[in-house]
């Protein structure tokens, strides 16, 4: 029998995540900057007697009427591969019991899977599915041989001009921010409230270190991550114009790639390829692509397929989710 019990406490909670492989957006921190920003977020366990079967973190947002709530799992739940289905099944029950809602939505950090009956794909994603994951176990040349050319080559060229390092100041992130809101100018995509950044700087700590690249004492580019102990994954990055002619950028991602590996981190996910001018030069890291299983729903509700197929709003709130 499996059982399915909150968890309060912060510290048992990020062991559990942090021992069993979880992603970083399944840590404490994670959830509670959600919880400041439109969601509640909790943390549930399941067991099957003593031995823990898997963990999740529910973010839980309430929705238009008559639509009660949406319970949203990014990149979990934190189980292993044997254990998927009695968890997600152990979760359905758990949120039918525990919440009004009207889809269970999960994002799991998997590459393929076999659910159990109930459950079906859809096409409100949050988190893209199409991404590009570094093996960290690969040395250092075997990582380099396999990139383009010129990533290789602008590697070099801007290792000569520029240096990095992690940034530790509320001064420094808000530089940060500064170039991030230049970059989404130039690339046309929205942002949240600086609040918001701040939150991720503050509630992930040590889980989610920020590097820069400076050219001469200026700063010129950004790489923001989220790590847990076996997984690196980009949250956010920027680039100024004079950091874009020092091509900044490339050797920014190229020492948090190295710097992540040093720290023992097994995996490094660029988070997302969208067939835009950010996601040609992720792709010059590497000669694949990873593929994600993507998002599955279990519907819990008579007005899932109006959610789905037909709002508005629906449509409106997954794009507010996905910045």
């Amino acid at each position: 029998m499996t059982e399915v019990r909150a968890c309060n406490d912060r510290e048992e909670w990020d062991e559990i995540v942090l021992d069993n492989g979880g992603h970083p957006l399944q840590l404490w921190g994670w959830g509670e900057v959600k919880a400041t920003h439109g969601w509640r977020a909790e943390r549930v366990v399941a067991r099957e007697g003593s031995e823990i079967a898997g963990a999740a973190q529910l973010l839980i947002r309430h929705l238009p009427k008559p639509f009660k709530a949406l319970v949203y799992i990014p990149r979990g739940p934190v189980c292993v591969e044997s254990k998927r289905g009695v968890v997600l099944n152990a979760l359905v029950t758990y949120v039918r019991e525990h919440h009004p809602a009207t889809v269970l939505t999960i994002e799991p950090n998997w590459e393929k899977a076999d659910l159990p009956e109930g459950w079906r794909q859809s096409s409100n994603t949050i988190l893209a599915p199409r991404t590009l994951i570094l093996d960290l176990e690969r040395s250092e040349e075997e990582l380099l041989a396999v990139m383009a050319k010129k990533t290789r080559q602008y590697i070099r060229k801007s290792a000569a001009e520029v240096t990095v390092r992690q940034i530790k100041t509320a001064t420094e992130l808000q530089e940060c921010l500064a170039i991030y809101k230049q970059t989404a100018r130039r690339a046309g995509f929205a942002l949240h409230g600086d609040d918001y950044y701040e939150d991720i700087f503050k509630e992930l700590g040590d889980h989610s270190p920020v590097f820069a690249a400076f050219h001469g004492e200026k700063m010129v580019a950004f790489l923001w991550l989220a790590i847990s102990n076996f997984t690196a994954f980009e949250l956010y990055g920027g680039v100024t114009d004079e950091g874009q002619e020092a091509r900044a950028n490339y050797t920014l991602k190229w020492q948090a790639i190295t710097m992540m590996k040093k720290w023992g981190i097994s995996q490094y996910d660029l988070n997302g390829l969208i067939n835009d001018g950010i996601s040609a030069f992720k792709q010059g890291f590497a000669d694949h692509e990873n593929n994600m299983v993507g998002t599955f729903d279990f519907p819990l509700s008579p007005f899932y397929h109006a959610w789905t197929y037909g709002l508005p709003a629906a449509k409106k709130i997954i794009r507010a989710i996905k910045r």
